[in-house]
């Protein structure tokens, strides 16, 4: 697979430099690469109690993004999945622990644990004071004696971190680390492996299919899970979590796993508040990637069942860039639309004739959606049949409010229906196209010359004309064909849908900005969308 790397060997230290050369001065890296890789504050006090967590890399921003005021002092940071060694943990504490001593943040993994278990050692045997507490919040596996340590480590940083911040003694530090690493609870659940730098992709996870529980390095999950939509993902990931937890009100952390979009992501929150742990948060860190595997296309949900004190010490701010910041949950505000906005709503009115013709049009639409999409990634961006079938849906649930003894009246309020509920150009078109419609049609013209008085509309608003590769290739012959019978325009529009697919030169919407290359072969999917309506009345007549 691809990546913009140059070499696995350098990816680690390459990737501490380029952090480093923005972060303002605040931050160094002790020297010593590539054996000793320790990102570690400028500006540390050290009469303060000294944190430091690391471990392998491959979780960015963790664990050098939270290095800063109000969070962690050092980070040590380890090849790509792999614990840092036995010096390079002893080369962090010796450089920021002073007479206050030093706390060490570690995630439940065998080579994190020995290697900072010796360093601390021998830290301890140069006369430092040095605590150390290992965080194990995964409950995907409830009877594992060693539960992993996961993003719930997060939690630690930011609550010890506000607490040494504020001068707390090593005592007061660790007691708060073990406190809340006793009540924080974790699951993940992923889409997709992560990719590790040089090596293979492991192609576990089956089409339809989600992964349960997995680990931070591409461990395989308790259970592979069916998978359908959002909302059902975060019902199972709550399934795990609910027996864990006891009654809140809690602290959510909504962590990206590395490859899920900021739209994924704002619909998993969404998720997590609606759900039935939804009333006992409080507040949500995130969504972001804080504690990622890679590029893995997943997300995981951490609860921390917090107290007063401990909400401030996470709401307080840091400057690790890293943090999202703790947030109160609260309810959906809504603000009117304003004056002359607000839709018209039609008086409604029965048509079982009428109703029927609608329902046909907008299920053929529907049922093209995946084709749709497909002809249109070749040539777009993949959502055309989204575009028309999001309408089409839409349009099929206002029928009970539609004008549908009123042909006028009836063009008109799909027009504006469309407006409302199809996204991009295509929705204002053939808002457009309706509206005009419906002027000709109270102006006395039959259906036919109505229908053509919006097609002109549309010309003139959107500037296409037959030939620039767009739905009016197919439209405006079919329409031109019309008198002559429903059957006649069915051809008219798939000679010129499938003509669209030698114009390798489009004038007009997004494919004008795509190669030759991109358009030769290809039907619009505009074109080939008015061509499947027409065939399918063709055929119902």
């Amino acid at each position: 697979m691809k990546q913009f790397i140059n070499a696995k060997e350098s990816l680690v230290t390459e990737a501490i430099d380029g952090t480093l050369r923005t972060a303002g001065g605040r931050l160094a890296r002790l020297d010593g690469y590539p054996h000793i890789k320790v990102v570690v504050r400028t500006d540390w006090d050290k009469s303060k109690v000294a944190l430091v967590s690391g471990g392998g890399s491959g979780h960015e921003p963790s664990h050098a993004g939270f290095v800063g005021q109000g969070m962690l002092t050092a980070a040590v940071c380890g090849d790509v999945f792999a614990s840092p060694s036995v010096d390079a943990v002893l080369a962090g504490i010796l450089a920021v622990t002073g007479k206050a001593g030093c706390l060490l943040i570690v995630k439940n993994y065998t080579g994190d644990r020995l290697n900072f278990g010796l360093a601390a050692e021998r830290a301890r045997a140069q006369g430092l004071k040095v605590n150390m507490v290992i965080v194990d919040d995964d409950v995907a596996l409830p009877d594992l004696p060693q539960a992993r340590g996961v993003a719930g480590t997060l939690f630690v940083h930011k609550i010890t971190g506000a607490l040494a911040e504020q001068g707390a003694n090593l005592e007061k530090v660790t007691d708060a680390a073990n406190r809340v690493i006793e009540g924080v609870v974790s699951i993940g659940m992923s889409l997709d492996t992560c990719t590790i730098p040089g090596s293979h992709k492991e192609d576990r996870i089956g089409p339809g299919k989600a992964e349960l529980g997995l680990g931070i390095h591409g461990e395989a999950g308790i259970e592979q899970v069916d998978f359908s939509n959002a909302r059902d993902a975060m019902e199972m990931v709550v399934e795990r979590l609910a027996p864990a937890i006891g009654p809140g009100p809690h602290v959510a952390l909504l962590n990206n796993l590395g490859g899920a979009t900021p739209l994924e992501m704002a619909v998993l929150a969404e998720e997590l508040t609606r759900s039935r742990l939804g009333e006992q948060v409080r507040w949500l860190i995130g969504p972001a990637p804080m504690m990622t595997s890679l590029d893995m296309q997943g997300f995981s949900v951490s609860l921390l069942p917090a107290t007063k004190a401990d909400e401030t010490a996470l709401a307080a701010p840091v400057a690790p860039w890293a943090w999202p910041g703790c947030v109160a949950v609260g309810d959906v505000a809504v603000v009117a639309l304003p004056d002359g906005l607000t839709p018209i709503k039609p008086t409604p009115s029965q048509n079982d004739e009428v109703r029927a013709f609608i329902e046909h049009c907008c299920s053929i639409m529907i049922e093209a959606e995946s084709d749709l999409n497909a002809l249109d990634a070749k040539s777009g961006d993949g959502d055309t049949g989204s575009t028309l079938a999001t309408a089409a849906r839409a349009l099929t649930g206002a029928l009970d409010r539609l004008p549908l003894a009123d042909q006028t009246q009836l063009h008109r309020a799909i027009g504006l229906e469309l407006s409302q509920t199809m996204g991009g150009s295509s929705g204002v078109l053939l808002a457009i196209f309706f509206a005009a419609v419906g002027d000709a049609s109270a102006s006395g013209k039959d259906i036919v010359d109505a229908l053509k008085a919006g097609l002109t509309r549309v010309q003139q608003v959107g500037g296409a004309r037959a030939g620039d590769r767009t739905m009016i290739d197919a439209l405006e012959p079919a329409l031109d064909a019309l008198p002559r019978g429903v059957g006649e325009a069915a051809c008219a529009a798939r000679g010129g849908a499938d003509a669209t697919a030698k114009i390798t030169r489009a004038r007009a919407g997004r494919a004008s900005y795509l190669s030759e290359d991109s358009l030769a072969g290809h039907n619009d999917p505009g074109a080939e969308a008015v061509a499947r309506l027409f065939e399918s009345l063709a055929e119902r007549s």
